[in-house]
């Protein structure tokens, strides 16, 4: 696992089950000969039905999500639906402007075939120069440096060693680790599946209770506390999940709001940190283990023990590290002084060169890294579909024919209804990047056509990206790990998470709705 911090990037695991992607093609064949509906064109119905077979795909893992997304890159090139008009239109435009430019009909006869097909192509290879994509690429290369170093791992263990001396101190040690690594490990699977899951497990072990005995004693609550504080440090920093700057790329293309890293934390500050003082208290009381006594904190000490002095390559890693949160930080400043600021991907990747730069981590493990690659080919393919929907005039269809039903809601009470089903939607869903590109940019035109105060609708949909998390047993990366321990019973999961899901609702609506006024959000 270190290293490839991804569910998905064990290869003994990859899905192949071909019964599953005739689902998948018979869902996106269905949708594709139902007749267009009025106000939208062919091409924009076509690329509904195939992202809405991608999506299913998604749940149903016939094929590994890379090659799902370019079967259905392939199908809209080849029947040129990308290039936004039917294939007899565009060669006939084609055919005009070379036969304009080169005087030569018989050359745009011969290049008019193939041309339409050409341009098609390169709108296929869109969603690959994407900032966003990079960024999420970025993220997944900084968290392996992270993990292969064992800063990470140092830590997390320092808080343990220092508050683990009883079972609740643990469960407060825990979220104190996933908050003080948040921000600088931008993937919530390798933070608590490749960092924290493998000390849980150890502290667990070291406290008399596994799996197969006495998981109640101490295995369960700290497996519970792991994988939903985890979650809400996503929801707390916007590096703290690497599909977060999907969230607000979708605010800048349809509402024109700038939601980077700055303002997401301004938001998030005060309702997360009431989340992550609660958690560990409230699942204490739902679990009930018993007194941790001194054998989990010696656990910690030893661990720490044998990673050693830091070493040259932590110290420059940590500082590295601190000077992209620095940067991260400072943009709305730098913006408001200089009149730009450098963009979260540059100093993601910025990051990276220097660390390969200075020796801290090696050439050939950045190209190894099979999740960030994987996650640019699917992230990249879904991203140039969600683009053509929206540039196609699908989004605004739907978002004006959804907005027309629910028209004279109140704005606010709008937005939370929107978020609100949001959230519980997570329950059809495995994995949070999908759930976001299905929903954050529809919910967004939904609420702008029904008067929906903007700043509002961002957070709530920011925020529940990830809190959502917490509904099932399969949501999401490091949600999978842990409860692939053992400790925990599905049925119990789903309880526990739906009443963490309750918990979560009534911080953020309770007390996140206020702090917004306060801050003129709405």
């Amino acid at each position: 696992y270190p290293g490839q911090p991804s569910s998905m990037s064990n290869a003994s695991q990859e899905p192949h089950h071909l019964p599953r992607l005739l689902v998948c093609i018979a869902v996106g064949a269905a949708l594709w000969w139902t007749p267009t509906p009025a106000g939208l064109t062919d091409p924009a119905w076509h690329i509904f039905a195939v992202f809405a077979a991608t999506i299913v795909s998604f749940l149903l893992r016939p094929l590994p999500m890379g090659v799902c997304v370019l079967v259905s890159l392939l199908t809209l090139t080849l029947t040129q639906d990308f290039y936004g008009a039917t294939p007899e239109g565009m060669a006939e435009s084609e055919a005009s402007r070379l036969a304009e430019l080169a005087n030569d009909a018989e050359l745009a006869e011969a290049t008019v075939d193939r041309q339409p097909l050409k341009r098609s192509f390169e709108q296929s290879l869109s969603g690959f120069a994407n900032t966003t994509t990079w960024l999420v690429v970025a993220a997944f290369l900084i968290a392996g440096v992270m993990i292969r170093s064992n800063l990470g791992r140092r830590l997390a263990l320092s808080l343990i060693s220092r508050l683990g001396s009883t079972t609740l101190g643990i469960g407060y040690a825990i979220a104190g680790a996933e908050l003080l690594l948040g921000p600088f490990v931008p993937s919530n699977t390798a933070r608590g599946g490749g960092v924290m899951a493998p000390i849980v497990n150890s502290l667990s072990h070291a406290l008399g209770s596994t799996p197969t005995d006495r998981p109640e004693r101490a295995g369960q609550y700290l497996v519970l506390v792991g994988a939903h504080t985890n979650l809400v440090v996503a929801a707390l920093f916007f590096t703290g999940m690497a599909a977060n700057p999907l969230v607000c790329k979708a605010a800048k293309d349809v509402l024109d709001v700038d939601f980077g890293w700055g303002t997401w934390l301004l938001g998030s500050i005060v309702p997360g940190m009431l989340g992550l003082a609660v958690l560990p208290w409230l699942l204490h009381r739902m679990t009930g283990p018993e007194p941790a006594g001194a054998a989990a904190r010696d656990e910690a000490r030893q661990q720490l023990a044998e990673l050693g002095r830091w070493t040259g390559k932590q110290l420059i890693l940590a500082g590295v590290l601190l000077a992209m949160l620095l940067l991260w930080m400072a943009a709305p400043m730098m913006k408001a002084t200089l009149g730009y600021s450098l963009p979260t991907a540059l100093v993601a990747f910025g990051g990276v060169v220097v660390l390969v730069v200075l020796g801290v981590e090696k050439w050939s493990n950045i190209v190894g890294n099979a999740a960030a690659w994987d996650t640019l080919v699917w992230l990249g393919g879904l991203l140039t579909m969600a683009n053509a929907l929206r540039d196609t005039g699908f989004t605004k269809w739907l978002a004006d024919n959804v907005g027309a039903a629910v028209v004279g809601w109140p704005g606010v009470a709008m937005a939370v209804g929107l978020a609100v089903a949001y959230f519980f939607s997570m329950y059809a869903f495995s994995m949070l990047t999908g759930h976001i590109l299905a929903f954050a940019a529809v919910l967004f035109a939904v609420g702008q056509a029904a008067g929906a105060p903007p700043l509002l609708l961002v957070p709530l949909v920011a925020y529940f990206s990830n809190l959502c998390g917490s509904l099932t047993n399969y949501s999401t990366g490091p949600v999978v790990i842990y409860f692939g321990l053992g400790y925990v019973p599905v049925g119990r999961w789903f309880a526990i998470g739906f009443v963490v899901s309750l918990l979560h609702l009534a911080i953020w609506l309770g007390v996140g709705l206020p702090y917004w006024k306060l801050l003129g959000w709405w």
